[in-house]
C-alpha cells in the first residue's frame, strides 16, 4: 500500500509528523514543488519523501489536504482515480447548505473511493502523540465504501489512533462536517481490563 499527502501547510505538515514518527513511507507534494518540501522532510527524517505532484497522485491512498476551496484543482489533474482511496481530511470553513463537503469532493474525483477522516482534529492535536492519558485519541472515519472505510480505519490505527468507523457519508460521516466549534476534538478511548 502506498501513501501520498497533498498539501504541506499545518494539517499536511501533522500528518507528515504521525507518518514520519511511525516509521511508515509517505510522499508529500504541494503546488510549489518538492524543491518547497526540503527543509520539511529533513526534520522529519527517514520515511518522508518530496516528490513532484504527480507521482504523489499516483499513490493508493492519497491524503487530501489543502484548502477546501483547491480541492478541485487536484481533482482535475487527472481524468480517473478508479481504484484509487481519497481521505477528505478538509473542512469547510463556510456554513452552506445542500451537498456534504465530501460528497463534493466525490463528485470530483472520478472513480475514486472517499473517505472523510484525521478532520475533527485541529492541527497541533492531529500531529501530536495520539497516546494520552493511558488511551488513545480517538478518529472518526467515514464513507460510502466499507472496504476504504477499513483500510483508513486500519491507517488510523497504525498511526496510533482508536479508529471509530461511522458508517457511510450520508448517514454517520454528517458528524464530521462540521461547521463551527470542533466539539469532538479530544475524546479518549480508554482500554479497561
Amino acid at each position: 500500500m502506498t501513501y501520498s499527502i497533498i498539501g504541506s501547510g499545518k494539517v499536511g505538515t501533522a500528518l507528515a509528523r504521525l507518518f514520519a514518527r511511525n516509521h511508515i513511507d509517505v510522499a508529500i507534494a504541494n503546488r510549489r514543488g518538492a524543491s518547497s518540501l526540503t527543509p520539511l522532510v529533513a526534520d522529519l527524517e527517514g520515511n518522508i519523501r518530496a516528490v513532484p505532484l504527480p507521482e504523489a497522485l499516483a499513490a493508493d491512498i492519497v491524503i487530501l489536504a489543502v484548502p477546501f476551496p483547491a480541492f478541485q484543482n487536484v481533482a482535475h489533474t487527472k481524468p480517473d482515480w478508479q481504484g484509487q482511496i481519497i481521505i477528505d481530511v478538509m473542512n469547510r470553513r463556510e456554513k452552506v447548505s445542500g451537498p456534504m463537503s465530501s460528497e463534493l469532493v466525490a463528485a470530483e474525483f472520478s472513480g475514486a473511493k472517499v473517505v472523510k477522516a484525521f478532520n475533527q482534529l485541529p492541527a497541533a492535536l492531529l500531529g501530536s502523540d495520539p497516546v494520552q492519558n493511558g488511551g488513545r485519541r480517538v478518529v472518526f472515519v467515514s464513507s460510502n465504501d466499507e472496504e476504504a472505510s477499513t483500510k483508513v480505519a486500519q491507517l488510523a490505527a497504525q498511526l496510533g489512533f482508536a479508529p471509530i468507523e461511522l458508517g457511510r457519508l450520508d448517514e454517520g460521516g454528517r458528524l464530521l462536517q462540521f461547521h463551527g466549534p470542533l466539539v469532538l476534538h479530544n475524546l479518549i478511548e480508554h482500554e479497561f481490563d
